[in-house]
């Protein structure tokens, strides 16, 4: 049996890189689609000098046609879709068309193939929510013409494509609903909390909380994260549908602004409260990851503090090659 080929949508993003990366090492040829809205060309150029021969990026929107990707995959990753809110605020027909249009795109590259996809889905399909935890069980709460909606419902109906070509045409869709990843190679002008206050700490200026902090979040680190997506490619899986990876340690806003200024050794007391500038903001953000320990046998290794103390070790490094520029583009 020859190399297994995986096609990874979205493949030169955070996530994206971090799972080409994992699937190379672990003996996989890669094929990278990304457009660069909001990934990176250095992590794909990365990739392809440390794999000349099992890695290539083609420069593509999955909003146009694949069939011209000729080779065959074993398992196509879909990753492609803003994720910032900050980003996809800016472009909401772009977002809401890749979640569409984009997935409809690469359902129809598995489907000929034959491979698993995997869908990254969101833990923003839940929107607000009124359950807490969060199962796959529940619906959501979500305003389906609020600010976050392009994200939050185009995610839904990414959702609702991949269970109706898996019923309809037999395509095998997984979908992983992810919570708030985070690690190295984030992009720190991304606008998200973790990268947001990582930045502000090391330049030595207020964090910034948006409201009065007591929101919550559970943060998983980016090695957790695509250790579960590589696991739902597994094709002896019995797969549910949908799946929660993330990790259950739900923290404050206010108390991560306070860790990360006790790792950066910031005071304690520099941090500024503002207005969000985005409305729907969740209050509340935890999964029930019964469903990834049953079937995935898998479960988060990588604790808040551990994680942070790797990113932040990250984009230290970069400090003396100009790591404000854009630290997602060193090395």
């Amino acid at each position: 049996m020859g190399m297994k080929h995986a096609l990874v949508t979205g493949g030169a993003g955070f996530i994206g890189f971090h799972l080409s990366r994992r699937l190379l090492m672990q003996g996989w040829r890669v094929t990278c689609v990304d457009d660069l809205s909001t990934g990176s060309v250095d992590n794909a150029q990365t990739l392809v000098s440390r794999y000349p021969n099992n890695y290539v990026w083609h420069n593509a929107d999955i909003r146009e046609d694949l069939c011209w990707l000729e080779e065959r995959y074993e398992v196509v990753y879909n990753l492609a879709s803003p994720a910032s809110p900050m980003r996809y605020v800016d472009c909401p027909i772009k977002t809401i068309e890749s979640n569409v249009v984009g997935v409809a795109n690469v359902l129809e590259i598995a489907q000929r193939d034959s491979a698993i996809l995997v869908q990254a889905s969101t833990s923003e399909v839940y929107g607000d929510p009124t359950e807490h935890p969060q199962s796959e069980r529940y619906w959501g709460n979500v305003n389906p013409v609020g600010q976050r909606s392009c994200y939050d419902e185009g995610k839904r109906a990414a959702e609702a494509m991949v269970s109706a070509y898996r019923h309809e045409r037999g395509v095998e869709g997984r979908v992983v609903r992810i919570f708030n990843t985070y690690g190295p190679r984030m992009r720190l002008d991304d606008g998200r909390v973790v990268c947001s206050f990582i930045r502000n700490a090391l330049d030595g200026v207020p964090l910034r909380i948006h409201g009065n902090g007591g929101q919550t979040r559970s943060f998983c680190y980016v090695d957790d994260t695509v250790r579960a997506l590589v696991l739902a490619g597994d094709p002896v899986i019995d797969w549910p549908e949908v799946v929660n990876v993330g990790n259950p340690h739900e923290i404050s806003i206010r108390r991560l602004a306070a860790e990360v200024l006790r790792l950066v050794g910031g005071a304690p007391d520099s941090v500024e409260y503002e207005p969000a500038p985005i409305a729907d903001d969740p209050r509340r953000r935890c999964p029930d990851i019964r469903l990834a320990k049953e079937v995935l046998g898998w479960m988060p290794k990588v604790g808040l503090r551990e994680g942070l103390v790797e990113t932040l070790e990250y984009y230290m490094s970069c400090a003396d090659v100009n790591w404000r520029k854009d630290a997602n583009e060193l090395e």
